[in-house]
């Protein structure tokens, strides 16, 4: 009779890998944290153009990138924290793109006015961008814990097709 030697793992490791299914636009889902530095923004355009390539998105690539990229400074611009997370969606036809960043809400009110005037004005190129792409965008509490400030972009696949020139 010969012995059989078994190996037994508390890990067992499978080369059954399951096939996936290739990326497509609805599977695009990223979330990131930055550094609240000046290479951030730089970070952030190249990792959309990655992540709208690879989910079949690339006609939304010019508009993504520059939104983005507006709401990274605005956020490395105003947080006192080290770091901005960044968070990619594409969901019934529109790619959603939210920055979080640190700066809490102000308690009194002409302090609010105040600060959201100068979000607003750093924001102004993304409004464009925005507008032509028959998006929306907008900023206000994080709601998350830790607080904060939340900004948003949301470009619609149709209005970027129809109304973005880069």
């Amino acid at each position: 009779m010969s012995a059989v030697a078994v190996t037994v793992s508390a890990c067992p490791i499978t080369a059954d890998v399951p096939e996936a299914a290739p990326p497509s636009p609805e599977s695009l889902a990223y979330s990131f944290t930055l550094p609240a530095g000046p290479m951030s923004s730089c970070v952030a355009r190249a990792a959309v153009r990655v992540a709208l390539r690879a989910h079949e998105l690339e006609d939304m690539t010019d508009a993504a990138v520059q939104a983005v990229a507006e709401l990274v400074a605005c956020a490395c611009r105003f947080t006192p924290d080290a770091e901005v997370y960044v968070s990619l969606r594409f969901r019934d036809g529109a790619l959603r793109v939210i920055l979080y960043d640190g700066h809490p809400r102000h308690s009194h009110p002409r302090l609010v006015a105040a600060c959201d005037a100068r979000r607003r004005a750093a924001l102004r190129v993304l409004g464009c961008v925005v507008r032509v792409c028959e998006g929306e965008w907008g900023f206000g509490e994080a709601r998350e814990p830790g607080g904060g400030t939340r900004m948003w972009a949301v470009l619609p696949r149709v209005g970027v097709a129809g109304g973005w020139v880069g």
